[in-house]
Parts: C-alpha cells; structure tokens; sequence
C-alpha cells in the first residue's frame, strides 16, 4: 500500500540540534560571500539557536466589500537569535554590542566597563549549522551585523545561565560606507549549504 501524508523526501535535510556561532571582523572580511569565521572564533556553547526573516508587506484592497488585490513587500530585515553559556569578558562584550573581535579575553580575565554606551559595532556573523549526517552544512552570514538588545545575565541556583544575543542584520552594499559590492543583491547576507 502507498503512504500518504508528508513522506519525508529526504532525511539528510532534517535539521535537529543547535548552530555554532561565530564572529569575526565585518570590515577586514566584508569581499567575501563565502564563510570565512573558524571554529576557533565561537561564542562556544549554546543553549538556542534561531534565525528570523522577517517581512513586512503592503496590501492594496479595492472595492466594496475590500478585496485584497496586491500584496509586495515594503520592509525586510534578518536576524539571529541565541543564548550562549560561556560567561566570559568577549562574549558579554559582543552582547553589549563592542566590537570584542581583539582586546577581550576568552577566560576570566579582564573587564566589561558599563555606561556610555555608543551605536553597536559591526561585526560579520556566521552561524554554521551541520546536519545530523556529520556532513551537510548549512552556513546563515551576515557580513554587517549589530546587537542592540539588553544584555541580561539570569543566574540561577541549579541551571546554567544563558545569556540571550540578538545579531541584527545591516546593509552591507555598496549603498553604504563599510559596503561592499559583492553583496548588492543581497544586501542582508545570505545562507548556504555545502555537502563536505
């Protein structure tokens, strides 16, 4: 007998698990659409992963009763969502919204100097996500991106903190000072798979 339903086509493409989250320079990075962060350059471990492609439409309506009788979009924007764990002077400065690619340590060490705050840096994210078969990748960049959120540490008596980031992603055109033309069209950045 023939299944019905939603036969999985393909098990490969099941995601399940979390993304590894890296970050590197925007500006001495910003010519290349291919991945270039490392894994040396991770925010390390997650407790959530999510990206977000948000869309904001316009719809034109006519007649009586209205109808809708257009749709197109009028804003766009991306960005990835995760909680990282390890609670050192880098990953709280990326949280805050510095530039903590150089001169923020990974251990404990250092300082994380709070009040007057400017605009977030850019920085280029790159979250690479390997399917469950151990060889399937697929890599979410945004060569230009901000963290404008609260940096809020919840530490609780028995479950490790996780603290929640927010990578917004910006124009990275060459619409824009710090631009490059590569990503004209695609302003945002882009995801792709690889299968090695």
């Amino acid at each position: 007998m023939a299944r019905k339903g939603p036969v999985t086509t393909d098990t490969t493409s099941i995601a399940l698990g979390l993304a590894q989250v890296r970050v590197v320079a925007s500006a001495a990075n910003i010519g290349s659409i291919n991945p270039v962060a490392s894994s040396s350059d991770s925010i390390g471990s997650l407790a959530s992963t999510k990206f977000v492609g948000a869309t904001q439409y316009f719809r034109l309506e006519g007649g009586f009763p209205l109808l809708e009788e257009f749709t197109t979009p009028i804003r766009e924007s991306a960005h990835l969502e995760c909680s990282f764990r390890e609670i050192s002077p880098k990953n709280l400065a990326f949280a805050y919204g510095l530039d903590a690619t150089s001169g923020y340590s990974e251990t404990h060490s250092g300082e994380l100097v709070l009040g007057g705050r400017v605009a977030p840096a850019y920085v280029r994210m790159e979250a690479e996500y390997t399917y469950p078969d151990g060889t399937n990748k697929m890599t979410i960049i945004f060569p230009r991106a901000q963290v404008s959120a609260d940096l809020e540490v919840d530490l609780q008596s028995e479950e490790a903190a996780a603290v929640p980031v927010i990578f917004e992603a910006k124009n990275a055109s060459s619409d824009v000072s710090g631009g490059n033309a590569v990503w004209d069209n695609m302003p945002l950045g882009r995801i792709s798979w690889t299968d090695s």
